[in-house]
């Protein structure tokens, strides 16, 4: 699936008795796991999500943990040691045919195209049982990192280390430092920063979301993914009736507020301005005129009622709504 601009993240689709197989292996290991699990972790756990990782996180920056370790662990998935993560399980479970089962799954073929090769390391993004082996694989140091008394917000391989001081962020990330180097991973030396909340031209960057100032905002790169997804549907050349491409549209705009609805009512604006303006550009083409929708008779011909009349799903309208039922 695509990773940002010319990059790809690989997924390991198993087949369909696989995908069984491994379902029921989790059914077993998750609720034995879970009973460990601290509270810091929030990724692919029952009753937690995304969001409560965002509230967590937002809690602590206002909260006067302005001193942020932002980690980046390096592809993860891919790079987590397989027997160091077979003990980890075997610590636990004590039932020798699961353990060799699980073991069988770490070292599943993998074939892309016509090329077959068995990975050395990793356990495939894309897989049932892979959730739950990541989260075991970093409890250790959401248990060392909240031993030592800094505040950690973790979801899956994306994970917040918040202090109070600059010289506690530094201490934290020299002890992450360490600890990924004894256990066979490591921290992307470009991505993995310090940043302090408190100055406006800082910007803590966590699930989608940027917070800077005691302002949360929508951060740049994902808006510029949801542009991107609708101008791939919205191309001036696009055929097709415009009930039909606004019916393409909706799901990924609902999506997508669905997730982002406590960003700032400036960006739902701008967003439904920016879809509207897209197929006023398709209605123009079709007539034969030139330019991209941007002149003011296009609003007059084609004003916003006529695009809700039709259905089209808005952004602002969606979070006034939102509001007022909070």
């Amino acid at each position: 699936m695509p990773k940002g601009p010319g990059r790809t993240r690989p997924l390991g689709i198993a087949t369909v008795k696989d995908r069984i197989a491994q379902a029921a292996v989790k059914l077993v290991l998750e609720p034995i796991f879970e009973r460990e699990f601290l509270p810091c972790s929030f990724g692919f756990r029952p009753g937690r999500s995304s969001k409560d990782a965002l509230r967590e996180g937002e809690g602590l920056l206002k909260g006067g943990y302005g001193w942020v370790v932002d980690l980046d662990f390096e592809n993860y998935f891919d790079s987590i040691p397989k027997g160091p993560l077979l003990a980890q399980v075997a610590e636990r479970v004590s039932d020798g045919p699961l353990l060799q089962l699980i073991q069988r799954f770490l070292d599943q073929e993998i074939l892309d195209g016509v090329k077959r090769w068995t990975p050395i390391t990793g356990t495939a993004q894309g897989s049932v049982r892979s959730p739950v082996l990541a989260n075991l694989y970093l409890h250790p140091l959401d248990q060392l990192v909240s031993q030592a008394g800094y505040r950690i917000v973790r979801i899956a391989d994306d994970a917040l280390i918040l202090c109070q001081t600059q010289a506690e962020a530094e201490a934290a990330l020299a002890l992450v430092q360490a600890w990924t180097a004894r256990n066979g991973l490591q921290l992307h030396p470009d991505k993995t920063h310090i940043v302090h909340y408190g100055e406006p031209e800082q910007g803590v960057e966590f699930l989608g979301y940027r917070f800077t100032a005691g302002i949360r905002a929508v951060r740049p790169k994902s808006l510029m993914a949801l542009k991107e997804k609708l101008r791939q549907q919205t191309g001036r050349t696009r055929s097709g009736r415009l009930e039909d491409i606004i019916a393409e549209l909706n799901p990924i705009l609902r999506g997508w507020f669905g997730y982002f609805t406590h960003a700032r009512r400036s960006t739902f604006r701008a967003l439904d301005s920016f879809v509207r303006r897209r197929l006023r550009a398709i209605l123009r083409k079709r007539e034969k005129r030139p330019g991209f929708g941007h002149a003011p008779s296009d609003d007059r011909r084609w004003p916003n009622a006529f695009f809700a009349q039709r259905g089209l799903f808005t952004l602002h309208e969606a979070h006034v709504a939102a509001r007022q039922s909070r």
